[in-house]
């Protein structure tokens, strides 16, 4: 049954697997006015910001225009090093519970004026006070992930931070948080916060038109790294095939998420190429285990482990990229990347899944249903989304499992009612992952409530690892640690059908700052 609908969907689900691909355009068309200018760049994406606040920022299209906003003390290469950047270096106390970061003497804000620790230890205090109500990745991910307590200026020259244990991730996850200038933010309204960016990074904000452009101009007062172009536009186009269309026209220098049908027709254009980028987005469907989802059918029936296993031997990931993204992909058995992988991912057996749901107390009712699932997910997010959603939903039907589709819009909607964790029974969903460290991606799940674990999921093994990495600096403890929590991530199955793809990566001279500074994800 299921092979019809793969070859009536064919080419759906790019984003499935975690391959971003960015069309790098050979050559300009100089009659045209958004790429008549060399110092130029147009990059076309799928979704706008979500807000100029940076400390309110989750999705990936708003972290690839952040990171040219704002500097950040640490950063991370495509390679998972963590590097300095506005820090020079850091240096951790005896204790191992305070980290102190030594900026560089020549940083400046917008008006020229020194950048100092009194800077950092204001971004970071301002991300952590409760009474701001920021959501976004530093304050709702970042600083549960680590246990950050306060931050304090030794000196011009020197902040320290002060964790609740020594933890190997906090300088990768303090490479997160985007450096604010005091007297820029000090007694600005929130709402100006949100409309307007006043930056430390590269490109500083000429112009956002919400839904429509952001445009970036080059910072004259950052000093790090030249910008290669003096400005570059974002302009938000929901539909790939516009974007294609709109690149072939010669008015785009940058699109995402290119259809697989698509590619031959664009590299044979002449003026583009498709390129695949390294990314360690996962792509997945999750369960909501929270109780305002417990008392439906559906939400009842995912309550059981047994349940949940057996909708993971539901999916075939193989066979949905082979036919219908036309390129091999990797099912994930945890949150973690590959490289750190520990345990074998669920193998597509749709016979075990029948025999775990019939003991799990689901037979087949007279018209071949279990029970009824609601799958909830973003519209035009990701590439063909919806379709990705309804793969699913055919594979569950294919045992028993009747599911709906619900999608949303994703900025407006879907995101946040996942912050609420108000999505479900079902949610797809994607979030990023790392190289340097397996921790940043199990720290997803650091509490029930977490902005993060949008399906509040709780496990006392799971919980009693993470207090028990607390403080370790042995590399091959923490290496036992981190495997059982795989471990311990499959066998409870809070999030099915988790899939990873990377590719080699090979970008225009041009482009490589491009690359280093966006997320390489959407």
């Amino acid at each position: 049954m299921y092979r019809r609908i793969l070859r009536k969907a064919a080419v759906a689900l790019t984003l499935l697997f975690l391959l971003v691909l960015w069309v790098i355009v050979r050559t300009r068309h100089a009659h045209h006015a958004a790429t008549a200018k060399a110092d130029t760049l147009v990059v076309a994406q799928s979704s706008d910001m979500e807000s100029m606040e940076p400390d309110n920022l989750n999705s990936a299209s708003s972290v690839n225009i952040a990171n040219l906003l704002w500097g950040r003390l640490l950063t991370i290469t495509a390679e998972g090093q963590v590097v300095p950047s506005m820090a020079s270096s850091y240096t951790w106390n005896d204790a191992g519970n305070e980290i102190t970061f030594h900026l560089r003497n020549d940083l400046h804000c917008g008006d020229g004026s020194r950048f100092t620790a009194q800077d950092v230890v204001y971004t970071l205090n301002r991300a952590a006070d409760h009474s701001n109500g920021f959501y976004g990745n530093l304050p709702a991910f970042v600083y549960s992930a680590i246990g950050f307590e306060k931050a304090w200026a030794n000196n011009d020259s020197d902040a320290t931070v002060r964790v609740r244990a020594y933890s190997s991730q906090v300088p990768g996850m303090l490479s997160q948080a985007y450096m604010l200038c005091r007297k820029d933010y000090e007694h600005l309204a929130p709402a100006a916060a949100a409309s307007h960016a006043y930056a430390t990074g590269p490109y500083r904000m000429v112009e956002w038109a919400r839904d429509d452009r952001i445009v970036l101009e080059r910072n004259p007062q950052y000093t790090l790294v030249k910008a290669p172009f003096a400005r570059v536009v974002f302009r938000i186009i929901p539909e790939a095939s516009t974007r294609v269309a709109e690149l072939l026209a010669g008015n785009l220098d940058v699109i995402s998420n290119v259809p697989p049908d698509q590619v031959a027709a664009i590299n044979t254009s002449g003026s583009a190429k498709v390129q695949a980028v390294n990314g360690t987005r996962r792509i997945f469907v999750g369960f909501n285990l929270s109780p305002k989802f417990s008392q439906t059918e559906g939400g009842a029936a995912i309550q059981k482990k047994a349940v949940r296993q057996a909708l993971e031997y539901a999916v075939d990931v193989p066979t949905l990229c082979a036919q219908l993204l036309q390129h091999p992909c990797e099912r994930m058995a945890s949150p973690v990347q590959k490289e750190h992988t520990s345990v074998a991912a669920y193998p597509y057996d749709p016979d075990k899944a029948e025999h775990l749901l019939d003991a799990a107390g689901y037979p087949r009712k007279t018209d071949g249903v279990r029970f009824h699932l609601t799958l909830q997910g973003p519209r035009s997010r990701y590439l063909e989304d919806v379709n990705v959603a309804q793969a699913v939903a055919q594979y569950l039907g294919d045992v028993g499992v009747a599911t709906t589709v619900e999608a949303m819009d994703f900025n407006s909607v879907f995101a946040p009612r996942a912050r609420q964790h108000e999505v479900g029974e079902l949610f797809l969903s994607g979030n990023g992952g790392a190289l340097w460290s397996p921790l940043f991606d199990l720290s997803l799940f650091p509490t029930k409530l977490a902005n993060t674990n949008t399906g509040e999921w709780d496990s006392k093994a799971w919980r009693e690892d993470l207090h028990a990495l607390e403080g370790v600096r042995d590399p091959a403890q923490e290496t036992a640690i981190i495997n059982h929590m795989q471990q311990v991530f499959r066998d409870e199955a809070p999030g099915s059908f988790c899939i990873s793809n990377r590719t080699s990566m090979r970008m225009a001279r041009a482009l490589s700052f491009m690359r280093d500074a966006m997320s390489c994800s959407t």
